[in-house]
């Protein structure tokens, strides 16, 4: 059994695999994870390997992790089972190796586009060769939200809502039309420049707010909210070696 511990902004996310089939995931805070580590570990005692991913900079989860199983901290300098084309891999986020590397064997050998709506948009491309690109990283909807808030004098802090009509008529209703409908699309742009120059594209939408975008979006896609839980597991069994 594999244990996936996927570090966010905003929340950790713990995964366990046997083979490649997932067995429960939960989202927890870092307040509870030495509890909650504990606890896994007296349910599922066949664990034996774990991989982090994290976004932030790393604290005692490793070193927690490392009392029970053997730990393997995901970076740039990690295996992965695809050509890397990016020019700075030393910057690349942990995260979007492992949406490319859940992209590499969900999808092999085809033209593959994988958005993550979280508190960025990301954009991750693979080709049909199995050769990672790039893409692009752009605010996420609750970034949005605050910088309208926090970068004006006059805009209120709003939640994401139902978009009525993209004209809006008050401050509120156009300031979601301009999150909502805007980031809408952006994301369905991008889908489009992607498909003009890649042939036969398959796109993923993972992601916090994939559910929020997937029902918009012009453009059909896969709707995979474990995506990332995936691409973890595959590279752990990749490095174990």
């Amino acid at each position: 059994m594999n244990l996936v511990v996927d570090i966010g902004n905003t929340r950790i996310k713990l995964a366990i695999f046997e083979n490649q089939k997932l067995i429960i995931d939960e989202k927890i805070t870092s307040v509870i994870f030495l509890s909650k580590i504990k606890e896994m570990f007296e349910a599922f005692p066949k664990i034996e390997n774990a991989i982090i991913s994290s976004v932030r900079k790393l604290d005692k989860e490793p070193a927690i992790l490392a009392l029970f199983c053997k730990v393997h901290v995901l970076a740039h300098t990690s295996k992965t089972p695809f050509k890397n084309s990016y020019a700075t891999p030393q910057t690349l986020g942990v995260d979007r190796i492992a949406l490319v590397t859940a992209a590499f064997y969900k999808n092999p050998r085809k033209n593959t586009l994988v958005i993550d709506a979280g508190t960025c948009i990301t954009y991750d491309m693979i080709n049909d060769y199995g050769e990672y690109l790039g893409g692009a990283i752009s605010p996420g909807l609750a970034m949005r939200y605050k910088a309208l808030h926090n970068q004006t004098d006059g805009l209120p802090l709003l939640e994401p809502n139902e978009l009525l009509d993209f004209v809006g008529n008050t401050t509120e209703s156009s300031m979601q039309s301009g999150v909502i409908n805007g980031l809408t699309n952006e994301v369905d742009g991008v889908i489009e420049q992607y498909k003009l120059r890649f042939k036969d594209l398959t796109v993923i939408l993972t992601g916090g707010d994939a559910h929020f975008f997937g029902k918009r979006l012009k453009n059909s896609i896969f709707a995979n909210s474990k995506f990332l839980l995936e691409g973890l597991n595959y590279l752990l069994e990749y490095n174990k070696s």
